[in-house]
């Protein structure tokens, strides 16, 4: 190995460390999110794929691009130049608007998104290593009240924290045309909820009752792809992707505060509740024209129900509303197009321009409704130096909470990646 390319790997190794760094640091007592949604389950899911899926409305299980780490399908990492290495680094920030009966409030986030590498392993094969945030509580509630003694009492809930996924995928391919692939992965996180009840009378004792999620999980995901030409330029791809329910780590901790004096505690284990994860099916199918343009359209389906969050207190979090835990589904539409990649007097027709459109129904129910959400997307691809790197920006706008009665929250999301390319594993005909 060339010191160059030591170096390179030393740099990547490090790059990928702190990332998880980060994502250990973010589990602990920092909103990684904000909706009042998260209160329930393992909270917000995150929209999976870096700043090149997310601006075609998160598709991706039947995307083969060679410039792009796409870890939607694990098969779709064979779709690469054979010496070359591969990056992607993403920041993302959301603001969210709320809405429910009159009353409005808002919150603003912005945090490490993703970090990925790929590289070939030998011929037709090859893999990524990255990290991921899963999904992230976040959510602070409070209102007051006087009884008919004329005490007042402010009752406040709370919540943060969140899960990570570190995770390693590879794919072969067959023919040049079948490409099987797998991904195995570890969620690792911590989620705290807390509610208190603060008396504005000293004589009556303030209460207080938490929960403490501490979580660990190895997941394991198998796709395939399958290209089919059908012109000199034109190409249909089908992509398929199964992630297995597996079960859930780790313990649970429930405390209780009785006026600062009376404290009582309970720890229970996750392995004994038999609490998992939900499994997920996904398929997709795209068209691409040359190196010009591709559309996609992607669905998901992923069941939760028996999960079990619903029994577990800490996940289930029943109060004046009821969850359960139900079926979820996406579908998801986007398009890219590059006018002129080859353009050597207009910068514009040189970047990728993307569009998507995609609708979310939720893992699962409150008071019998799912919570869904719509969007729509926007994103850009601005080419820098030689090869394949370049700027990413995504755009998404979308509502959440469409049942009536339900909190309305407006969402305006920004996601920021730095997709890097280069030719490692050369050999010089001369030292």
């Amino acid at each position: 190995m060339s010191r160059e390319l030591l170096r390179k790997f030393i740099i990547a190794a490090f790059t990928a460390t702190l990332a998880v760094w980060t994502a250990s640091a973010q589990t602990d007592g920092t909103y990684v999110g904000y909706s009042p949604y998260s209160v329930f389950g393992i909270g917000n899911l995150h929209n999976q794929g870096t700043s090149w899926n997310r601006g075609m409305g998160g598709v991706g299980i039947a995307a083969r691009n060679k410039r792009f780490v796409n870890i939607m399908n694990p098969a779709s990492v064979t779709a690469r130049d054979s010496l070359s290495f591969m990056a992607d680094f993403g920041l993302s920030g959301k603001l969210s608007l709320y809405s429910d009966s009159g009353k409005g409030g808002y919150n603003a986030a912005l945090n490490i998104d993703d970090f990925v590498i790929s590289f070939p392993i030998w011929k037709s094969s090859a893999m990524y290593l990255g990290v991921t945030p899963l999904s992230d509580v976040g959510y602070k509630i409070s209102y007051s009240e006087v009884d008919e003694y004329s005490v007042s009492r402010t009752f406040t809930s709370t919540g943060n924290g969140g899960l990570y996924q570190v995770f390693a995928g590879g794919a072969v391919t067959f023919w040049n045309r079948l490409s099987l692939g797998a991904q195995f992965s570890y969620n690792f996180g911590a989620i705290t909820k807390t509610a208190t009840n603060v008396n504005g009378d000293t004589s009556y004792k303030d209460f207080a009752a938490g929960d403490s999620l501490q979580i660990n999980n190895f997941g394991a995901k198998l796709a395939l792809q399958y290209e089919q030409p059908v012109s000199a330029k034109d190409a249909i791809t089908l992509g398929v992707t199964y992630a297995f329910s597996t079960p859930m780590t780790g313990y649970h901790y429930h405390f209780t505060e009785n006026g600062g004096k009376s404290r009582s505690r309970d720890i229970n284990y996750l392995s004994d509740k038999g609490v998992r994860m939900g499994d997920q099916f996904g398929v997709g199918i795209s068209y691409r024209s040359s190196d010009v343009w591709m559309a996609e359209f992607d669905y998901t389906r992923s069941s939760w129900l028996g999960s079990g969050l619903d029994k577990v207190q800490g996940f289930s979090n029943n109060g004046e509303s009821y969850f359960a835990t139900s079926l979820a589904q996406g579908f998801r539409a986007g398009f890219e197009i590059t006018p002129g990649r080859n353009d050597v007097r207009y910068y514009l027709r040189r970047c990728t321009y993307r569009a998507g459109a995609y609708y979310e129904q939720s893992y699962y129910t409150v008071d019998g409704a799912h919570v869904d959400s719509f969007g729509i997307t926007l994103g850009m691809t601005l080419p820098v130096f030689r090869w394949y790197n370049g700027i990413s920006f995504a755009l998404d706008i979308g509502r959440r909470g469409l049942v009536k009665g339900q909190i309305g929250e407006n969402y305006f999301g920004f996601n920021l990646g730095l997709n890097m390319f280069d030719i490692w594993f050369k050999k010089p005909r001369y030292e």
